[in-house]
């Protein structure tokens, strides 16, 4: 049985990897994770492959034991993997909920790890794994810092566990979009600490251009120039000024 499994898939980027991974691939099961199962059994109508509502806890540890055991029983074929399950919070470190900004790590991190790891095995040559990482991945972010330093965890991660699985044939990219307008910006945001957003792009325009470089089997899909040129000019100047030139944006 030839399956993907994409998580954060009851909305946002997660969704949209659902019906994109669908068109794309010739599958038998889309194993779709996220916390609301209702979210999830709406997916059974949009998509050519059966779809199976796995309505997890990724904050959870037993849920990996639940997907693990689910593996072991059906030992299928994982064409695709999508670590899309994501959180963050932005404001001063100090004056918000220390658990909530542990969570950003357990779901950003530490669950995406664990499913990659868990996967892996029942990955072929051809396979892909595909991690959502975020623009916020290649500097130090104040006033968004877990956030942004989970997601620098998932860049980093994701290029060396590509080199690792290279001899495998077994393709890693992780994805760096800019700002995406989904329910992420409705838990996120509670106040206005973060005011200046240079552009926004959709879920869809996102992982449009993701399917093209899975395509091409890339290790870093980045959407729009702007974006790309950003990321290039970072690399080259001193975090402090980047982090200067950030906290102005912002007003700080």
């Amino acid at each position: 049985m030839k399956i993907a499994v994409i998580t954060g898939a009851s909305s946002g980027m997660g969704r949209e990897f659902v019906y994109a991974i669908d068109r794309e691939f010739e599958l038998d099961e889309i194993w779709v994770i996220a916390r609301r199962e209702e979210k999830l059994r709406e997916l059974k109508d949009r998509c050519r492959a059966a779809v199976r509502p796995l309505a997890l806890d990724l904050m959870q540890r037993e849920s990996y034991q639940k997907y693990k055991e689910m593996l072991e029983a059906e030992t299928p074929e994982i064409q695709v993997l999508v670590n899309a399950a994501g959180c963050g919070l932005f404001g001063t470190f100090t004056e918000m909920d220390m658990d909530k900004q542990l969570d950003i790590i357990q779901l950003n991190d530490q669950a995406l790890t664990a499913m990659s790891h868990i996967s892996i095995p029942y990955m072929q040559a051809g396979s892909h794994l595909v991690n959502l990482a975020s623009n916020s991945s290649w500097q130090p972010v104040p006033y968004i810092n877990v956030y942004g330093a989970s997601k620098a965890y998932v860049m980093s991660f994701s290029r060396a566990l590509g080199v690792e699985l290279q001899n495998r044939g077994i393709h890693v990219m992780a994805v760096a979009p800019g700002w995406i307008k989904t329910e992420f910006f409705d838990h996120a945001v509670h106040d206005d600490t973060i005011k200046y957003y240079d552009r926004y792009y959709t879920a869809e325009q996102v992982i449009e251009r993701a399917m093209k470089d899975l395509r091409k089997k890339k290790p870093v899909s980045i959407l729009g120039l702007p974006v790309r040129m950003q990321v290039r000019l970072v690399k080259h100047l001193p975090v402090s000024l980047v982090m200067k030139t950030w906290c102005r944006q912002q007003g700080k």
